[in-house]
């Protein structure tokens, strides 16, 4: 066979040739002469003596805000978790205390109370509010110092025991520190306030408002059954505790809140015909001292402690 003729190559296209870009930038244009100095034009304006003040105030104001959020959360958080500590050591060594000591039957008269060794900032009873809830308890102890109060509430020393004629009267922190009485301003005549002893319960019960005790014989709450034995001081007793009702804002220099007979300095009225009162007092307002919330209790009845009792008073919600 012939051989084949060769296949004609392909044409390669031509060759385009693209045509160069001029630089058509200035040279003179970055001249040395000329520099253009970047930071020079970036740079922030100098801060005038006005703006420095008003910025110092700003960071001040700042750091001062931080501060005092800190303090609140200490004095509101931290210091109830010390308080809740120190409460419990002094209930522990309370209870040691009573499970450890013979008890000595309380005097068979009811005019005569047994009196307690109080030792200053050691726990000697115990206190239950109950219409704040079964959770709300605590130890009572000797003085009202900070140290004290730190504990939980305490009894101003010089004042009646538990049961004895005269103003057994207690202060406790409203903020901070275990707040006890933060809710203090809550009780309503006929609430009960109840503290136990080693030996002895005792119900105290909050005394009519000043709102209350000019209709108190008409008022369908005095015929409630925790009523009981509750009654304006100045119809039963005379006027030396006419003062004397169920909550009052005073002055904190008004002492004369704690005396055996409430805002009577003097003594007119002789300690076997005083009554048996309780004062609770506390800060006012919340987050203050400026002025104190004061609330007069009077003792309605009392229970010996025996085991396994307590008072029906304490189911009271």
């Amino acid at each position: 066979m012939p051989p084949r003729p060769p296949r004609p190559r392909p044409v390669d296209p031509p060759t385009e040739v693209i045509p160069r870009i001029e630089d058509h930038y200035d040279d003179d244009y970055y001249d040395d002469d000329d520099d253009y100095d970047e930071e020079e034009k970036d740079a922030p304006p100098s801060d005038s003596l006005a703006r420095k003040a008003v910025r110092g105030v700003g960071e001040a104001l700042i750091t001062l805000g931080l501060v005092v959020l800190l303090f609140v959360v200490y004095e509101v958080y931290v210091t109830d978790l010390l308080s809740a500590g120190k409460q419990e050591d002094a209930t522990a060594a309370l209870d040691s205390e009573w499970s450890s000591n013979v008890v000595t039957p309380p005097p068979a008269d009811p005019n005569r109370q047994s009196k307690l060794n109080l030792i200053e900032g050691k726990a000697f009873a115990k206190m239950y509010i109950p219409v704040f809830g079964n959770d709300w308890k605590f130890s009572v102890v000797e003085g009202t110092t900070d140290k004290h109060l730190e504990i939980g509430p305490g009894h101003y020393k010089d004042t009646a025991q538990p049961g004895e004629p005269g103003n057994f009267s207690i202060a406790g922190h409203r903020v901070g520190k275990g707040a006890p009485f933060n809710d203090l301003d809550l009780l309503r005549s006929c609430d009960a306030v109840v503290v136990q002893t080693q030996t002895q319960w005792f119900v105290y019960r909050v005394l009519p408002m000043s709102s209350e005790v000019a209709g108190w014989a008409s008022n369908p709450k005095s015929k409630e059954a925790a009523c009981a034995g509750v009654a304006p001081l100045s119809t039963t007793l005379g006027d030396a505790y006419a003062k004397t009702v169920g909550q009052e804002i005073v002055l904190p220099t008004k002492g004369e809140v704690i005396a055996p007979v409430p805002h009577q300095v003097n003594g007119t009225v002789p300690p076997e015909k005083q009554a048996r009162l309780l004062t609770l007092t506390t800060c006012h307002p919340r987050f203050s001292d400026k002025q104190r919330l004061i609330v007069h209790a009077i003792e309605t009845k009392s229970y010996p402690v025996a085991d396994g009792f307590a008072p029906p008073e304490m189911t009271e919600g």
